[in-house]
């Protein structure tokens, strides 16, 4: 049996087109399977925690939408039993897709799940914020800083929504990017990377933190990051002049952001990220709010995917 969850707003309403296509398919092959669809933020993490939570038997999971509809569906696992899950992309950005090189169809992406060839196990990262240390896994990313402050501003977005209709989602990204590099102001803070080394900087702009190299629809940030060996890729923008951060965004929306004055990368398997001034944080693009510490860790190969 196979667990769709289902978010029909994804891509503004193209995801409940998709899935009306991809239901007919599965209704015409006579396989077996449930279906959940989602209506606010947080539904598809509820529904993953009622499906495999006390459960021990083996359970496929397939989310239908986009990043962040996997990422809910990833942080509201219960790993009691196998959990094996399947990814249909239906959203704007699909950085998780490009990375895991799924098919740009559904239709594809579906048969490929219901006649996978292989399985792989992939890492995952778990955020930890707030004065009681909430956690968060996320599947892509999550950063504190400009980066979180676009994603906030994304998700409001009229202007996002309008061009994600006609496949300019990503444009939406770079044009708040240049707005908030414009407004955001630089703090002082520091890294301290697997418990040992420790990295201070006086202008901050944003630390990103990454499983899958890219965030936003295909701005790459983080162009070593590896899906499963153990260790989170993490980019800081940090210059004391603005002008610099332009030719960031420009390369990381090209997709070859290298070595360049103000960016610097580091490996590692868990961080303390600490800046002086409250700073909004995200994770997989949904608001964390506003922290001035958060820690993030890799977990290594604990999540059964279905890939081509």
């Amino acid at each position: 049996m196979y667990s769709f969850i289902v978010n029909p707003n994804a891509s503004g309403g193209r995801g409940e087109r998709i899935w009306r296509r991809l239901e007919k398919q599965l209704k015409h092959l006579g396989v077996p399977y449930e279906a959940f669809v989602t209506e606010k933020t947080g539904d598809a993490r509820r529904l993953a925690c009622d499906l495999t939570e006390h459960q021990r038997e083996p359970r496929i999971l397939i989310a239908v939408g986009g990043d962040g509809t996997v990422s809910e569906v990833l942080d509201g696992i219960s790993f009691c039993g196998p959990v094996t899950l399947g990814y249909i992309p239906t959203g704007s950005g699909n950085d998780l897709a490009r990375s895991l090189r799924l098919p740009k169809s559904p239709s594809r992406c579906l048969k490929k799940i219901l006649n996978p060839k292989y399985h792989k196990l992939l890492d995952y990262g778990v955020l930890s914020y707030g004065d009681h240390l909430t956690h968060r896994r996320f599947m892509v990313s999550t950063g504190i800083g400009m980066d979180a402050m676009v994603c906030q501003d994304i998700l409001h977005s009229k202007t996002k929504r309008g061009l994600s209709k006609v496949g300019l989602g990503k444009l939406s990204y770079m044009l708040v990017g240049a707005k908030r590099i414009l407004f955001t102001r630089p703090v002082k803070g520091y890294l301290v990377l697997d418990g040992a080394q420790k990295v201070e900087f006086n202008h901050i702009y944003f630390v990103s933190v990454h499983n899958h190299g890219s965030e936003g629809g295909g701005f790459l940030f983080a162009p070593r990051a590896v899906r499963d060996d153990g260790e989170l890729e993490l980019c800081v923008a940090h210059t004391a002049s603005k002008l610099r951060l332009f030719p960031v965004l420009f390369d990381a929306y090209r997709g070859h952001l290298g070595r360049r004055r103000g960016v610097h990368f580091y490996r590692c398997k868990e961080a303390v990220i600490h800046v002086d001034q409250p700073m909004p944080v995200h994770a997989d693009g949904e608001n964390c709010f506003c922290q001035e510490e958060v820690r993030v860790r890799c977990v290594k190969k604990k999540l059964r995917m279905i890939l081509q």
